[in-house]
């Protein structure tokens, strides 16, 4: 996801919250609040975030909770009334930017502010909605303009020093914060090897890896998620396993399979990495891997989720999909079918670009959880997970 090949149209809810909001969470031995901007960066405990999305979860109705399993995108910059309305109506928990503005910080600010206030209310407080963007840089920068900065792309990001590429990257988080953001869809850990560069479609074309070798995206993804946790915002590390391998393109090619990765390649050592160093989201690719499942995409496998990020790399946070809305490589399938098997997978939010999928996704989600109770279980897991991030960001608040 990300590649300006497609146009997208992407942008979410709850009353906007200062740096000097509040969040409380409960712990064991009672009720501890904490400022918001400091629980953006840490909660009072891994206990007390995960305390706090128990007492929210215990309060949702079945079609809230249901709603905080999907992302849906509207326009940066004038988000349709339609889309809007149908995030509202079916409890969508986490909003995308997309498209491409030129409106700067004050006004991008207005635009979140507004459709903050459609976030559903549970025990008289707002379940904030996540707002997120692709903010990676080059062709990749949906928010530009007065506020903003030029980002270079991801190959000149690394070339620089790592103490530079965290510095900026902070200043950059700022921008997103200042935009009322909360999550940026980057970096991205693909290796693309030099060998193939720019004949790679989804990453090489666009100048999106940070360098051709592990060690290189190693040092400056991690660079880049360090700069975004001092200012406060979340960072996904993306497209695990990896698309370097490829040549096909997942948002505008089918059947894009990668023959080379393997459960134990070196290119896996970026998402390693960055899992070790706390990463809240992990971005899972919509390509095939034959060497570590042969029979699904990632988005759909269990092996790459389950197995491998999960058990493996011991992965924790929030498992989310790329685009399931319009992408080409899953267009095979219905959207109930690319909702249900992604979160049967392991698979906890559900990125759709266009928000008017979310209905059949969210209806066949509903359905087979209404006939399959490990299916209820994996959806109980995932719902808590996504609010305990909310609950990190600030978004959650418990009394």
């Amino acid at each position: 996801m990300g590649t300006p090949v497609r146009r997208r149209a992407r942008g979410g809810s709850a009353a906007r919250r200062t740096s000097v909001g509040l969040v409380t969470t409960v712990l064991a031995a009672g009720v501890c609040t904490v400022p918001a901007a400091d629980a953006a960066a840490r909660p009072a405990s891994a206990v007390s975030a995960a305390s706090c999305a128990d007492t929210v979860y215990a309060k949702m109705t079945q079609a809230q909770r249901v709603g905080q399993l999907f992302m849906g995108g509207v326009n940066a910059t004038h988000p349709s009334t339609t889309d809007l309305r149908t995030l509202r109506t079916y409890h969508v928990g986490s909003v995308m930017l997309t498209g491409r503005s030129t409106a700067g910080t004050a006004a991008t600010r207005r635009v979140v502010d507004a459709f903050r206030t459609q976030a559903d209310t549970v025990g008289g407080h707002q379940v904030g909605l996540l707002v997120s963007t692709d903010q990676e840089g080059g062709q990749v920068q949906v928010l530009s303009g007065p506020g903003f900065s030029v980002m270079p792309n991801a190959l000149t990001q690394g070339t620089w020093s790592t103490a530079t590429l965290r510095s900026r990257a902070a200043t950059w988080a700022g921008q997103l914060k200042a935009a009322g953001l909360d999550l940026n869809l980057a970096p991205v850990a693909d290796v693309v090897p030099a060998s193939l560069g720019t004949r790679n479609a989804p990453i090489g074309h666009f100048y999106r890896e940070y360098g051709h070798t592990p060690a290189v995206v190693t040092s400056h993804t991690g660079a880049f998620a360090a700069g975004f946790r001092t200012a406060k915002v979340m960072t996904t590390f993306k497209h695990f396993p990896g698309l370097g391998q490829v040549t096909g393109n997942t948002d505008t090619t089918a059947n894009v399979v990668d023959s080379v990765t393997t459960a134990s390649s070196s290119s896996l050592q970026p998402f390693q990495s960055g899992i070790k160093a706390g990463a809240p989201f992990v971005m899972i690719s919509s390509a095939k891997y034959t060497k570590i499942d042969s029979k699904h995409i990632a988005a759909f496998s269990p092996t790459v989720i389950n197995s491998l990020l999960r058990t493996k790399f011991g992965f924790k946070g929030v498992v989310i999909s790329d685009d399931l809305g319009q992408a080409v490589a899953v267009r095979a399938y219905t959207p109930a079918q690319r909702a249900v098997q992604f979160i049967g997978a392991g698979g906890d939010m559900v990125l759709t670009v266009q928000a008017s999928t979310v209905p059949a996704m969210v209806q066949g989600v509903q359905a087979q959880m209404a006939r399959d109770a490990s299916f209820r279980t994996k959806v109980a897991a995932s719902v808590h997970r996504i609010l305990t991030a909310k609950a990190n960001a600030g978004r959650l608040t418990c009394s």
